[in-house]
């Protein structure tokens, strides 16, 4: 035994391997104060720690046949040696970073069946950033069901502030919300939604006492990075929140936007008034929802907010949008142009409260794209919104929108697939973004775009319209004609039917659709009767029917320019005449 530790002290083992260990202690030091700066992703520390180690292997083999008789060249057993410690090395290096464990689950979720059904889609349109997040729904735990807008709102608001972050993309609401309640493992959510990391938790208020608990978990390897729970005075809830945020910021190594132009933003009230913000949350939970109801009820939420904070500038923007989607998508003549009006003093207040408010602008984008069907003015709010929140999708909806109304078909489709990474399940982005591909030798990819929308939300009847219009732009009366019989009566079952009769062949049929479209639907349908005739070959028609959709103000109007049903009328005079009476640009 004293004879090795002799043998060991000759050969200066110690000596060689102390003055590794400090070298390399030093060298990860400086490594890691550079990825801390740089963000860099936690594998690179990850290699550079095992290269470390096999270098302390190879270090002591050096030691041992040098260490004694100075420098020489390396022998032919020290090189097999060197060879072997590298080789088995760097295979275990390789296979940690290319084989994680499985991941774990995430808490409290379950798969909802339309995301499941769309996975394969929507996860292919996306690509996981180590800087990367997605705010599941936090779970409501208190004993009263109604306080579910209180746990959404608090995840909703996490999502606005981890926006703020530069280079950290955050999934939008829409997609995040689709995991309500999922049994989904983290990896396979993460995969959906393209992410590397997801925020999960519960929340629990009992009367002035609100308890959350939040765990931030890799999707990689199911480790939990950060958990916490926090147990407040509901007086303290914006201190509360921004505390969560911080802290999952600080974990992945974001730092606030330094973009030019950005502006940090903010949904609270200016007066702090937990009441108004309570109403805000309420507003934004039923207009979530997307029906006629759920919209009115969002409304009275708003203006009760507005009530308790004049200056809630947040509440009046979002009062604004819900009157002006209404409006397009629910009403029609008086009630329509009423609710405009309220539009318009609503986003005209938000603005003038807080003019950076990048919500104030989309909401004003959302008014002239579909009250005003003034396309150019809604592009210039759409990228005032992005310029002062890089990080929220809804500037780039809205303007891939804006761009396709005025005739740009590329730049429409770059924008919405933007949008699409950062809310990959979101069926009104694969909805338009199917329009705009909706042409000769692309009517395929069009189709696989909507069954994407239509498997994500089954019961949206515009989205199975769509796909009606790609069958019958594929030549497909007989497919056409089933997705028709299909689907719930209605307004847009009416319009599809107007669509498949006229390539069926059945004459008095298509006759009888369009009759009963345009006696029942006029008020509304405009724009889609305008279509039928162009699938008639009805020149007269189409362009009676336009000028009604203009004095309508139908929001249809905005798919004229890139319709491929009006395409063969482009030539005719009346259209370049209805091009420059609408405002769109001349070709």
């Amino acid at each position: 035994m004293f004879e090795q530790l002799k043998k060991l002290g000759q050969r200066k083992i110690t000596q060689w391997a102390l003055a590794y260990a400090a070298g390399a202690w030093v060298a990860l030091q400086v490594l890691g104060l550079a990825a801390d700066s740089y963000g860099w992703s936690p594998t690179v520390m990850r290699i550079a720690f095992g290269i470390a180690v096999v270098g302390f292997i190879m270090t002591l083999v050096l030691a041992w046949y040098h260490g004694e008789r100075g420098h020489q060249k390396a022998a032919g057993t020290e090189l097999i040696l060197l060879a072997a410690v590298l080789s088995v090395g760097g295979g275990l290096i390789w296979n940690s970073e290319r084989q994680p464990p499985p991941a774990s689950v995430a808490p409290n979720q379950r798969a909802a069946t339309s995301a499941s059904a769309a996975s394969g889609p929507a996860a292919q349109s996306t690509t996981s950033d180590s800087r990367s997040i997605s705010v599941l729904p936090f779970v409501n735990l208190s004993s009263d069901p109604e306080q579910d807008y209180f746990s959404d709102g608090l995840s909703e608001d996490l999502i606005t502030a981890l926006s703020q972050f530069n280079g950290l993309k955050v999934i939008s609401r829409n997609s995040s919300f689709t995991f309500r309640g999922s049994k989904d493992d983290s990896a396979t959510i993460g995969a959906k939604l393209g992410v590397a990391h997801l925020l999960a938790g519960s929340v629990r208020r009992a009367g002035d006492v609100v308890r959350i608990s939040a765990d931030l978990v890799s999707v990689k390897d199911g480790r939990t990075l950060w958990s916490q729970r926090f147990d407040r005075p509901y007086t303290n809830l914006f201190q509360l929140q921004d505390e969560i945020t911080q802290a999952v910021a600080n974990e992945l190594k974001a730092k606030l936007l330094t973009d030019e132009g950005a502006v940090m933003q903010s949904d609270r009230p200016p007066s702090g008034s937990l009441a108004a913000y309570n109403a805000y949350l309420q507003g934004r939970y039923q207009f979530a929802r997307s029906t006629h109801p759920s919209f009115q009820q969002a409304i009275g939420f708003y203006e009760q907010a507005i009530r308790l904070d004049p200056g809630y500038a947040a509440a009046h923007a979002a009062l604004g949008a819900t009157l002006s989607f209404d409006a397009a998508i629910f009403s029609g003549g008086d009630a329509a142009r009423a609710q405009l009006d309220r539009s318009r003093r609503a986003v005209r207040t938000a603005l003038a409260l807080a003019p950076d408010l990048a919500v104030a602008h989309v909401a004003r984008g959302a008014l002239l794209m579909n009250g005003e069907l003034d396309w150019a003015a809604a592009e210039t709010e759409y990228r005032l919104a992005i310029r002062l929140a890089p990080n929220d999708s809804a500037g780039l909806y809205g303007l891939a929108q804006a761009r396709a109304a005025l005739g740009m078909r590329d730049e429409a489709i770059a924008l919405m697939q933007q949008a699409i990474d950062r809310d990959p399940l979101d069926t009104g982005r694969y909805y338009w973004l199917s329009i705009y591909k909706s042409t000769p030798g692309n009517f395929a990819e069009a189709e696989r775009l909507i069954d994407i929308a239509v498997n994500l939300e089954p019961a949206a009847e515009q989205g199975i319209s769509q796909k009606v219009a790609v069958q019958v732009l594929r030549g497909q009366p007989a497919a056409a004609l089933a997705t028709v019989h299909a689907m719930p009566p209605g307004l847009w079952r009416k319009v599809s039917l107007g669509y498949a009769t006229q390539l069926a062949g059945d004459q008095a049929a298509a006759d009888a659709a369009l009759q009963a479209l345009i006696d029942q639907e006029s008020v509304g349908a405009a724009y889609q009767i305008a279509q039928v005739f162009a699938l008639r070959k009805d020149p007269d028609g189409v362009f009676k029917w336009l000028d009604q959709a203009w004095a309508q103000r139908d929001p249809g109007i905005r798919r004229t320019l890139l319709d491929p049903f009006l395409a063969p009328y482009r030539s005719d005079p009346r259209f370049a005449a209805f091009r420059r009476k609408v405002g769109l640009p001349a070709p």
